[in-house]
């Protein structure tokens, strides 16, 4: 019967009971704060730096989640788990806006074309992706690089017929890295993660966008004065150094 599992149950309570009220009684449990962050994938080389360099400076622990912000927010909606939540564009974040603090940019890139090493097709610029035949990968539009390149497009007039629609930047450069693909939109900062696997033709100024990455506390983290204390500190001199050194243009 019921009875049994019901036993166990409070049998358990009780036992956790002491460590409870000796929580209480001390405020939050003793030892160094770990701080969950969501951040997006494409912050990735240069976010293991930034979680590094604030234990050292700060004494608090920061565990990254890296993904695609798409990924990010629909698991904060499920389960606001998060201290800190950065994404690759302030749309992404609008869904969960209500669970979230202040938001502050932290860092900013922009487009670029990426295409097979040596540039076999001859692409010279955005026109060129809609050129029959052309195996063109674009970010899925409801993702920031989605909604920039679909941005970029638009401004020049051109329509694309995609090949894939994939939910990041970083899975869209892995169609070009594995041949799966002839060209594609992705941030520029994530095509320096590619090496030699990977050619890029540059989009001109007038052309691209603004790719910002925003980052905001979780108003339902476990400790919000250091998640809000985390999120100012990207904006400081130590973090911006690292990220400029990743190639990211700061706000």
């Amino acid at each position: 019967m019921a009875l049994r599992p019901l036993l166990r149950r409070l049998v358990a309570s009780a036992a956790l009971l002491p460590a409870l009220l000796s929580t209480a009684a001390c405020g939050e449990p003793s030892g160094p704060v770990r701080l969950t962050v969501f951040a997006s994938s494409s912050l990735t080389e240069a976010f293991a730096e930034l979680a590094s360099g604030y234990e050292r400076e700060r004494g608090v622990r920061i565990r990254p989640v890296l993904s695609a912000s798409l990924d990010l927010v629909e698991r904060l909606e499920d389960r606001p788990e998060a201290d800190v939540l950065i994404t690759g564009d302030r749309a992404a974040m609008e869904d969960v806006a209500e669970l979230l603090g202040d938001a502050r940019v932290i860092a900013r890139t922009s487009l670029t074309i990426a295409v097979a090493p040596g540039n076999p097709q001859g692409i010279r610029g955005i026109a060129d992706l809609a050129r029959p035949g052309l195996r063109v990968v674009l970010g899925a539009p409801l993702t920031p690089v989605g909604r920039y390149a679909r941005s970029v497009l638009a401004k020049e007039g051109v329509t694309v017929r995609t090949a894939s629609e994939e939910i990041g930047s970083r899975a869209v450069l892995t169609k070009i890295r594995t041949g799966e693909a002839d060209a594609g939109l992705v941030y520029i900062t994530d095509l320096r993660t590619a090496g030699v696997a990977a050619g890029s033709v540059p989009i001109p100024a007038d052309q691209n966008v603004t790719v910002e990455y925003p980052a905001a506390p979780v108003r339902a983290s476990g400790h919000p004065e250091a998640a809000e204390a985390f999120v100012e500190w990207l904006t400081t001199a130590p973090a911006r150094e690292i990220l400029h050194r990743h190639g990211f243009a700061l706000p």
